[in-house]
């Protein structure tokens, strides 16, 4: 998301809001901090909430003084929503944008469509996409679940499935040993999410997409 807000939006400046008590947010906030400042842009402000917090006015405010060019909120739809549309609320036009917590149906019931123009998002993957894994994918899920879209989570847990019955094949076992040694040997397995392959520290190699 660095990388885009620099590339692609021309970012300058950036603010920060991060939920204090959730690793996961502090951890992207980190990362993002990071690569930000690694291509010449200047974080102008830190923020931070807690899970709980209902109101973010006060600290919306603070962030809009420091005039950013973006604003990252690594976060769930639940407060990401809450925050959008009350940043919007106090005139704040610039892009709000986050991670794969943002991806549920429900952010545009909190926010309000209006809000979360010019917002972005990364993720895993889009329903929307033409790759015919992913729309196999999609058309299944929908037959089962009431035509309801799956969301970045139903994928995974579906590619956690794919690669634990890859795994178990190349094992040619059900042994929980062989399995653990053969899914970290995983390479270029297509999944819907993209095609896996596990790095020296078993995270996933793969694609990154962004939404609008």
């Amino acid at each position: 998301m660095a990388t885009f807000a620099t590339n692609t939006l021309g970012a300058k400046t950036a603010a920060v809001f991060v939920e204090n008590n959730s690793p996961y947010s502090k951890g992207l906030a980190e990362f993002f901090v990071k690569a930000f400042e690694e291509q010449g842009g200047q974080i102008v402000a830190k923020e931070a909430f807690l899970t709980e917090d209902q109101d973010f006015n006060a600290t919306l405010t603070k962030i809009k003084s420091a005039k950013p060019d973006v604003i990252f909120v690594p976060a769930y739809y639940e407060q990401v929503g809450k925050i959008v549309k009350q940043g919007r609320d106090l005139g704040i036009t610039v892009p709000f944008m986050g991670g794969d917590g943002w991806d549920s149906p429900k952010l545009v019931e909190i926010a309000g469509s209006k809000a979360l123009d010019g917002c972005y998002f990364s993720n895993h993957y889009s329903p929307d996409s033409e790759d015919p894994a992913v729309q196999e994918f999609v058309k299944k899920y929908k037959e089962k679940y009431n035509n309801e879209t799956p969301d970045a989570l139903a994928a995974l847990a579906y590619d956690a499935a794919v690669l634990f019955v890859k795994a178990i094949e190349q094992a040619g076992t059900a042994e929980p040993e062989k399995i653990k040694d053969a899914l970290a040997n995983i390479k270029d397995v297509q999944a819907v999410t993209g095609k896996y392959t596990f790095d020296e520290n078993h995270n996933p190699v793969k694609v990154l997409l962004f939404s609008k």
